[in-house]
């Protein structure tokens, strides 16, 4: 894991490193800022369009092949454009056919080294995984863009552009080596099989997105995620927008102030991202949660009458905002099967670059009507409303579904006797034959007449008084010859006996009685 972070950190930087030295390139050539920001759209334009195709890619190839390939071609593309540089061939319009073949590249490199991250560890320490890698990404932004600055000023874009070339060969080369964690279970990395039992591929009909969105929008939870991440994508998390306009406008600040504002973001974010390490089972309501109350924190900072308010603000949002990423990108990675994580994790990237395109002018917007007080305290009461009233409504339904499942069962009433217990107990009685038995008691069988008589004798009926859980024994009784003995019962005795005037006394009585005299 750690040779992997480290490579991690390489190609970050020079993927920052590339991308600053783009933007600056296409202002040479153009002039233009929407030239510039034209290429970032072209380039965004395939995670769009291809997102769900690049996820089933993933799922379908052997994963540790297909991060090695993807590296070594967004070098290739790296080194193409360094050359195209130097010998001065570059066009606007090759730099844009360039752009958006980057972002070809990067539909299926993107998950796929995602997933393999995760499969170099045990699945509890997942969450751990993807908070490294969190910070892994930060360092790399913050040093590509600081490193951009220094070696296009020195040695011109060309040499921005093959370094990055360098970095991707460098996690090219590292990828053979990582060997996947035995609990990650079969498939891990990636070889094809996708998790399932037996190594079997599963069943996919022509590129096998349909499955991915089919599992995405069967799951209310990954529905839910989305759709606060959205929320707070747009109306709360476009800072470097936001805060700027806040910050210039009606705090009076200067360019220096926005910096400011800006580093205690990105050091927020890191130690969120280091904070985030300790999660182990994240939820989405865990998500919701941090998502509405950095939201209260944002309506506080537009309210903040001074920038050092503001800064005390922002450190926390930067935290929340950070930790709240990386639990939802928890939840993402571990929610699907091993074998459809590649096509979720491509209809995440779908409907993140959707929002990503949207958000910025819908938020321009809001901000040229409302200010850049109103749109923060909008935005936060929006992003707090929509997730209390959505967990009001999910609570509401559960304990609905909980009271249905409740089963009732009708209860009948049947005939009790006047003062006796009730009592599951049943006593049989059964014929039996034999000699005649004296002597031992029996204890706990049925109740029988035993008869000297070779023909079983049966007794035309029996009368018991209300029975109670105690044990009832009886001892056996000869008719005819012997005097019959009355039973006796544990726990309260007997009358004595009665003399009987019964016209079949000796074929009929069962020692309840007593022979007339």
């Amino acid at each position: 894991m750690r040779l992997w972070s480290a490579a991690n950190l390489v190609s970050n930087a020079g993927t920052w490193m590339q991308l600053t030295a783009q933007n600056l390139l296409m202002l040479h050539l153009t002039g233009s800022a929407a030239a510039t920001g034209l290429s970032l759209s072209v380039q965004a334009a395939p995670g769009l369009l291809l997102g769900l195709i690049g996820g089933a890619a993933v799922d379908a190839w052997p994963r540790r092949l297909t991060a090695s390939v993807s590296q070594a071609l967004l070098a290739l593309v790296g080194f193409l454009t360094a050359g195209l540089v130097v010998t001065g061939h570059l066009t606007v319009p090759v730099l844009m056919a360039l752009a958006a073949v980057t972002g070809l590249i990067a539909t299926v490199d993107a998950p796929a080294c995602a997933l393999l991250g995760n499969d170099l560890v045990p699945p509890k320490d997942v969450p751990s995984s993807i908070a490294l890698g969190s910070v892994v990404s930060g360092a790399g932004r913050v040093g590509g863009t600081a490193l951009a600055g220094v070696v296009v000023s020195w040695w011109g874009p060309a040499a921005a552009y093959a370094a990055n070339g360098v970095s991707f060969l460098a996690v090219a080369a590292v990828i053979p080596f990582l060997r996947p964690h035995p609990a990650a279970g079969p498939g891990a990395a990636g070889d094809g099989r996708g998790g399932l039992p037996g190594g079997a591929k599963p069943a996919r009909r022509g590129t096998g997105a349909r499955d991915g969105v089919g599992f995405f929008l069967r799951r209310p939870r990954l529905v839910a995620l989305a759709g606060i991440t959205a929320l707070s994508s747009v109306f709360g998390r476009n800072y470097g927008l936001t805060l700027a306009v806040l910050v210039t406008g009606p705090l009076g600040g200067a360019a220096g102030a926005f910096g400011t504002v800006s580093t205690v973001l990105a050091v927020g974010g890191v130690a969120g991202a280091v904070l985030a390490g300790r999660l182990r089972s994240p939820s989405v309501r865990l998500v919701g949660a941090l998502a509405a109350t950095g939201a209260l924190l944002q309506i506080a900072a537009g309210l903040s009458p001074s920038l050092w308010i503001l800064l005390l603000l922002v450190a926390p949002m930067a935290v929340i905002e950070s930790v709240s990423d990386t639990a939802g990108t928890t939840v993402l990675q571990t929610d699907p099967p091993a074998h459809l994580r590649g096509r979720v994790l491509g209809v995440w990237r779908t409907a993140s670059t959707g929002w990503s395109l949207v958000g910025p002018p819908l938020l321009g917007l809001l901000m040229q009507v409302a200010g850049a007080r109103g749109a923060l305290v909008m935005g936060g009461v929006l992003i707090a409303g929509a997730i209390g009233g959505g967990a009001l409504l999910r609570d509401r339904r559960a304990r609905r579904d909980r009271e249905a499942r409740i089963p009732v069962v009708p209860v009948t009433p049947g005939p009790l006797l006047a003062g006796a217990p009730v009592t599951t107990e049943r006593v049989t009685v059964e014929p039996v034959s034999g000699a005649p038995v004296t002597g031992a008691p029996v204890t706990g069988g049925p109740v029988t007449a035993e008869s000297a008589v070779p023909e079983p004798v049966v007794p035309a009926s029996v009368t018991f008084d209300p029975v109670v859980p105690a044990p009832v024994t009886f001892e056996p009784v000869t008719v005819g010859s012997v005097p019959p003995v009355p039973a006796q019962r544990s726990g309260s005795p007997r009358p004595a006996p009665v003399p009987c005037a019964a016209p079949a006394h000796d074929d009929l009585c069962t020692g309840a009685c007593a022979p007339a005299a």
